[in-house]
């Protein structure tokens, strides 16, 4: 409810039903009365997600969300992912999730060295035409 009601100047009592409706979106609204650290690191980043979903934006960036979960939180946060992009949410990821990003993306755009290497649609990722790509694309689907 934070940011509702500091940066849009909405009241408390205004805030707090779509704060809830997006605890509900991200699968956590058994947990709006908890504190951060009552959470796990998967619930913590879908909390994120959610805190993002307040201030109700047109597109969404992600820099590595899943980097410090273990495989059963990342599976969370991926999922939460997925709902959000089958909604229509525009989303600019950073991600080593490969299997992710063929499934939900829609463009790749492959940096390696701090360049651009190379931009393709998602679906054809096993077509990568740098050796650098085909490699990283290998090892993680």
């Amino acid at each position: 409810m934070l940011a509702p009601t500091c940066v849009k100047a909405l009241g408390k009592s205004a805030a707090r039903d779509p704060a809830r409706e997006c605890l509900a979106r991200v699968g956590l609204a058994e947990k709006a009365d908890h504190y951060p650290e009552q959470l796990s690191g998967g619930q913590q980043q879908r909390v994120a997600i959610a805190r993002s979903l307040a201030m109700q934006p047109k597109d969404m960036l992600f820099d590595e969300v899943t980097s410090a979960l273990d495989p059963q939180l990342t599976g969370e946060v991926l999922r939460v992912m997925e709902d959000l992009a089958r909604g229509g949410m525009t989303m600019i990821l950073v991600t080593h999730e490969m299997a992710f990003a063929r499934k939900v993306a829609t463009n790749v755009v492959y940096m390696h060295q701090g360049k651009v290497w190379e931009t393709l649609p998602a679906h054809v990722l096993e077509h990568a035409r740098t050796a650098e790509l085909r490699v990283f694309v290998g090892s993680g689907l």
